[in-house]
């Protein structure tokens, strides 16, 4: 990331071109790099492109925060403009969105689940979570990182080598923090308050990835201003699987909503 210039503050991020910004969020065990590809694409079509390392992840692997704490971080750090997150990133982006509508002007969402509602089966993940941090103690990081992308949740995604580097940045401790502090099980739901979200928002999911295809039609059922698209031939990493389609949608709806912010 040479020509990315460093943003000072509690995260490391990292900014590229100039014109409206676009802050990607990455998911569990990635870091900003996973977004690179399409943020440089973005900040040669004239947009100012932001990548951030989440807590517990990357140049932030000792940071510790929960979502709401890392929200705050992540827009005193940026400011005012479009968030976009994927999964653990876009549950960050959404409660940005929440604390922060000044802020976050449009949010899109990929994969991204407001939280579950049922407080025993949020119970029931959040003990699996703890079972899948001491998982990874036990086997160790790499072992863990590449059954974590082996899973049939991602399709035929297969991670290649560079993204395994990449993902091999992070830490034991780093990531069963996120667990423990930004899993889906230590979430409060924010099912509730979607009907709160004035901003325009994208929800994108894999068409293989039933659960979040429902999810996504749900999230944009109950915002006042919301856009779905679904990604054909992708499982829940839809912008690992098709970058392509994810720009080409992202672009049209931050035309769509050109006259905001």
């Amino acid at each position: 990331m040479t020509d990315w210039r460093e943003l000072s503050g509690p995260l490391a991020a990292f900014t590229l071109g100039t014109g409206p910004r676009i802050v990607f969020v990455h998911g569990f065990t990635q870091t900003a790099r996973s977004w690179q590809p399409i943020a440089e694409h973005f900040a040669t079509a004239g947009y100012e492109a932001v990548l951030v390392d989440l807590p517990g992840h990357g140049g932030s692997s000792q940071v510790r925060a929960d979502l709401r704490r890392g929200a705050d971080m992540l827009t005193t750090m940026v400011g005012a403009g479009t968030y976009v997150g994927y999964s653990l990133g876009g549950r960050f982006c959404l409660h940005a969105a929440v604390m922060y509508p000044h802020l976050v002007q449009r949010l899109g969402l990929i994969g991204a689940n407001p939280g579950i509602a049922d407080a025993d089966d949020r119970a029931l993940r959040r003990a699996a979570d703890d079972q899948l941090a001491a998982h990874m103690r036990d086997i160790g990081l790499e072992a863990f990182v590449r059954e974590w992308t082996a899973q049939p949740l991602f399709g035929d995604y297969h991670c290649t080598d560079a993204e395994l580097l990449d993902r091999l940045r992070n830490t034991v401790d780093g990531l069963e923090s996120s667990l423990y502090l930004a899993g889906t099980g230590a979430q409060e739901p924010l099912w509730r308050r979607l009907h709160e979200l004035a901003m325009p928002v994208l929800a994108i999911a894999g068409a293989l990835d039933q659960k979040f295809a429902d999810i996504a039609e749900q999230i944009v059922a109950t915002v006042t201003r919301g856009t779905l698209a679904l990604t054909p031939d992708a499982a829940h990493a839809a912008h690992l699987q098709q970058p392509q389609s994810v720009v080409a949608a992202i672009l049209q709806w931050l035309t769509a909503t050109a006259a905001v912010g």
